[in-house]
């Protein structure tokens, strides 16, 4: 099995991976500058540090937030008509938003890294979570995750590594909680390896505390293998929080994999107790299934518009949308469930592809092929939270 965007191929940097070719730290540093934020001297470069054990790559008052990032956007139709959209950071939010990045690590010996920021990582923060802080201030610590060495032994074949892993990213969690969160609402975001420690960290800290889970507003977590009993919506990876069927819903789980087919039998994602299930410890498959939920059209079901955001890295275009070109809708087969990604037909515009092999299906574009979409379910779970509150 090929380690997970172990190689510099998986910066998350989303359209850039599927028909621009693999996203290096070169890649990533030009990302920086078209976005206005300046590129490291090296590599790798430091954002604020508080607790011991824990650095922070964004967070409110740090120095060229990757965060913050500037947001505007060029929409291109079918047709080829370019029109700007704007958008901006909210100037004022009741709302938190906590961030864990997926796998960016370069190839390394070891089997975690350290905690300082690379360049891959505020690209990264760039390309999945900026956008939220139209909705949220958004809080991302960094964290000792696996590497490709450790990943290339197998996603359940390290467990030493998982929980290193995991514990670093819990102190991040709980420097958030003690210093900065001063019991504001939170959404979770989390993607790869990053929803993995996800589903650890809501199933340790969130799932069983009923006054946590009052202040969760929704958990977005994406090619991370959330299991259900076939046919409900709650009581498989979590005991009490349940799948989102509504955008008026609040303290629930948005999850999926994407695919342009239906996942072969040794996929990583959108299988249950395998794969990708392994490394948040799920190994049960009978009687499960792993949730997907339409981003587009909550609860429902039948092919729905997503609404992409995709960085670019060239020129002075910041990000990229095509509207009309996917449409979305979660299924299920063979043992399967994941969210069918479709281009239209005949659609001049260039398309994602399973740029890592099909048994991994769109995961590298996981979040930027629905963002649009995602950020759109956060404003509106928010203005549910705010009523009810």
């Amino acid at each position: 099995m090929p380690a997970p965007c172990g190689t510099g191929v998986c910066h998350a940097i989303g359209v850039a991976m599927s028909w621009r070719g693999s996203t290096t730290v070169l890649g990533a540093l030009t990302l920086l500058g078209s976005f206005g934020l300046p590129a490291p001297a090296s590599a790798v470069t430091t954002s604020g540090s508080d607790a011991a054990g824990v650095t922070w790559l964004c967070r409110p008052g740090l120095t060229n937030d990757p965060c913050l990032a500037n947001e505007d956007a060029l929409s291109v139709s079918a047709n080829g008509t370019k029109t700007p959209v704007s958008a901006a950071p909210a100037a004022h939010t009741k709302f938190d938003c906590f961030y864990i990045y997926p796998t960016v690590t370069a190839s390394a010996p070891t089997s975690n890294t350290g905690l300082a920021v690379s360049a891959a990582e505020i690209a990264t923060a760039v390309a999945q979570a900026s956008r939220f802080s139209q909705v949220c201030r958004v809080f991302a610590p960094t964290y000792r995750q696996r590497t490709a060495a450790s990943l290339a032994v197998g996603l359940g074949n390290d467990p030493a590594a998982d929980l290193v892993s995991y514990d670093s990213l819990l102190k991040g969690w709980k420097d958030y909680l003690a210093h900065y969160n001063d019991g504001r609402p939170i959404v979770f975001l989390g993607h790869s390896q990053g929803a993995a420690n996800l589903i650890r960290l809501l199933r340790g800290q969130i799932d069983d505390n009923s006054k946590l889970r009052a202040r969760m507003v929704v958990a977005i977590i994406l090619g991370g293998n959330v299991q259900v009993p076939i046919g409900k919506t709650v009581g498989g990876t979590f005991g009490h929080i349940p799948a989102c069927t509504s955008m008026r819903e609040t303290g629930c789980v948005i999850a999926y994999s994407s695919f342009g087919s239906e996942p072969p039998s040794d996929a990583l994602f959108g299988r249950p107790g395998t794969g990708v299930s392994l490394q948040s410890g799920q190994t049960r498959s009978s009687g499960q299934q792993v949730l997907c939920t339409d981003p587009a059209d909550l609860g429902k079901k039948g092919p729905a518009a997503l609404v992409p955001y995709f960085p670019a890295a060239h020129g002075a275009i910041l990000w990229v949308t095509y509207p009309g070109l996917y449409t979305g809708t979660c299924e299920s087969n063979g043992g399967a469930s994941w969210l069918q990604v479709t281009a239209a037909p005949g659609d001049p515009r260039p398309v994602v592809s399973a740029s890592l092999g099909p048994t991994w299906g769109l995961h590298a574009d996981d979040v930027n092929l629905a963002l649009g979409n995602l950020v759109n379910d956060v404003r509106a779970e928010e203005a549910s939270y705010s009523a009810r509150h």
